[in-house]
C-alpha cells in the first residue's frame, strides 16, 4: 500500500499535516465557499465560533502551506481594514476514476473539485484482473504525469468536453510511475502561488458493484466473475504510490451531488452498461452495511421476463437494456420510471436524478417516461409529485460511454471532501 500523497514533477511544499484537524476543515470549507472574493479572519471567527487568535493561527499555517492567500482588503468600518483570504485551488489536487464495463475515465481536479484534465481509455472488464489493473493504472499515470500542465492528459480538459480536443480511446501505457514522485512532507513554498508542484492527495476510484468500500475489494461484478476478490484499491495504490479509495460508481455520483446541495433525500439512477442507484438519505450517503444498497437494476419487476446477467429473470436492468437494444427508448423509460416510483414509495426521496450514457443519448425521452410514472404514483397517493431531472454534468458528451464525468468527479470527492469536513456518509 502507498504511504501517502504524491507530488507531481517539480518542487512543492504543501504538507499533509497542514490539512488535518476539525477546526482547519471548518476554515477551509468557509474559504472554499467564499470563492475568489475571500473571507476575513473576523468573519471566520464569527462563523466558526473560534477566537480570532485561534483563527489567526490556523490561517497563518494554511498561508504558509500555500492553501490560502490574500484576496484584497475589506472596506474599513473603523480601524485597519481586514485582509480577505481565499483558497488557492491549485495547491492540492486529486484524481477521480470511473471504471466502467467498457472503459475507464480519469479526471484530475483542483481543491474545489473542478476538473483540470481527463483521459478516457477503452477496455473490456472481462479480459482479466491483470489487464484491468494495467490499463487503469496506465491511464492514471498518464494524468498524473501531466498534472503540472502540458501534454495530452494534463493540458486542459480533453475528450470533447469543452476543452483541448479528443483523447484517444485505444490503449494506455502500463503504469510505471513516470512523471510522478513521492511527496516530501518537509517542503518549501507551495503550489499555485509560487510555481511549485501541487500535492496530489490520492485517487477516488468508482467501480461497478458489488464491492467492499472499506477493504477496497471487488466482489462478484455482474457478468465478470473473474474479478471476484480483486483488491483493486491496493493494487493501484501499490502501482502508483498513491492512496486509493474505492466505492461503487453510483455512490460516488450521489456523493458529488450531495456535496453540491441537490437535495437531502434523493436517488441518483445511472443507466449505462448496467443500472444502479446511489442513495442520499437525510443528507448522508447510504451505502448499507455491506456496500450493497442501491442495486436497483436487479430488482425483479417481471417474473417471466428475460434472463439477467445476475442470474435472475425480469430484472429492471435486463428489461431496460433489452428495450434499448430493440430501439424502444419509450419502453426503457417506462420501465425505469416504474422502478423509480417503487423506490420513491419505499424511501420517500424528494428528487430523482438521472445519469449515464444511455440517459445522455436521449435525455428528454427518459425524463418524460420517469416523470409520468412518478406523477401517476402521486395521483394515486394524493401526494406532491417527486421531482426528476438529469444530473448536472451528465450531458450528451457521455453518450459514447467508456466512463462518466459525473461519477469520476464524484470519485475525486472521496479524497477531497474530508479536507473540508464534508463527507456525508454513514460509517
Amino acid at each position: 500500500m502507498a504511504e501517502g500523497p504524491r507530488r507531481t514533477e517539480g518542487r512543492g511544499g504543501v504538507r499533509l499535516a497542514d490539512l488535518r484537524g476539525h477546526n482547519t476543515a471548518l476554515v477551509l470549507d468557509l474559504a472554499r465557499g467564499a470563492g475568489r472574493e475571500g473571507i476575513s479572519r473576523p468573519e471566520l471567527a464569527l462563523r466558526t465560533g473560534l477566537t480570532v487568535q485561534a483563527v489567526s493561527k490556523i490561517t497563518g499555517r494554511l498561508r504558509e502551506a500555500g492553501l490560502l492567500t490574500a484576496a484584497g482588503r475589506r472596506e474599513s468600518t473603523g480601524g485597519k481594514p481586514a485582509t480577505a483570504l481565499r483558497l488557492v485551488r491549485e495547491a492540492v489536487q486529486a484524481l477521480g476514476v470511473h471504471l466502467d464495463r467498457d472503459g475507464v475515465l480519469v479526471v484530475r481536479t483542483d481543491l474545489t473539485g473542478r476538473a483540470l484534465a481527463r483521459r478516457r481509455v477503452r477496455l473490456d472488464l472481462g479480459r482479466g484482473a491483470g489487464e484491468v489493473v494495467d490499463l487503469v493504472a496506465g491511464a492514471m499515470a498518464d494524468v498524473l504525469a501531466g498534472a503540472g500542465g502540458g501534454g495530452e492528459a494534463g493540458g486542459g480538459v480533453a475528450d470533447g468536453h469543452g476543452g483541448a480536443g479528443g483523447v484517444p480511446e485505444t490503449g494506455a501505457r502500463p503504469a510505471g510511475g513516470a512523471g510522478v514522485r513521492p511527496a516530501r512532507e518537509a517542503g518549501a513554498r507551495p503550489a499555485g502561488e509560487t510555481g511549485g508542484a501541487p500535492l496530489v492527495l490520492g485517487a477516488g476510484l468508482a467501480a461497478p458493484g458489488p464491492l467492499d468500500h472499506r477493504t477496497g475489494v471487488l466482489h462478484k461484478v455482474s457478468g465478470f466473475p473473474g474479478l471476484d476478490g480483486l483488491p483493486l484499491a491496493a493494487a493501484l495504490a501499490e502501482r502508483l504510490g498513491l492512496p486509493v479509495v474505492l466505492d461503487k460508481d453510483t455512490n460516488a455520483a450521489a456523493l458529488g451531488r450531495a456535496l453540491a446541495g441537490d437535495a437531502r433525500a434523493f436517488a441518483y439512477l445511472h443507466l449505462g452498461t448496467g443500472l444502479g442507484a446511489g442513495l442520499v438519505l437525510d443528507g448522508r450517503l447510504y451505502r448499507g452495511p455491506r456496500t450493497g444498497a442501491g442495486e436497483l437494476g436487479h430488482q425483479v419487476v417481471r417474473l417471466d421476463g428475460p434472463p439477467c446477467v445476475c442470474g435472475n429473470r425480469g430484472c429492471v436492468e435486463a428489461l431496460c437494456l433489452a428495450a434499448l437494444a430493440a430501439g424502444d427508448t419509450g419502453e426503457a423509460a417506462r420501465v425505469l420510471g416504474t422502478a423509480a416510483a417503487n423506490l420513491v414509495g419505499l424511501l420517500d426521496v424528494e428528487l430523482i436524478l438521472l445519469g449515464g450514457h444511455r440517459i445522455a443519448a436521449t435525455p428528454e425521452a427518459f425524463l418524460r417516461g420517469v416523470a409520468a410514472a412518478l406523477d401517476a404514483r402521486a395521483s394515486r397517493t394524493g401526494t406532491e409529485p417527486v421531482r426528476v431531472r438529469v444530473a448536472e454534468g451528465a450531458g450528451a458528451a457521455e453518450a459514447a460511454g467508456g466512463g462518466d464525468q459525473v461519477i469520476a468527479e464524484g470519485a475525486a470527492q472521496l479524497v477531497l471532501a474530508p479536507l473540508f469536513g464534508r463527507l456525508p456518509a454513514e460509517e
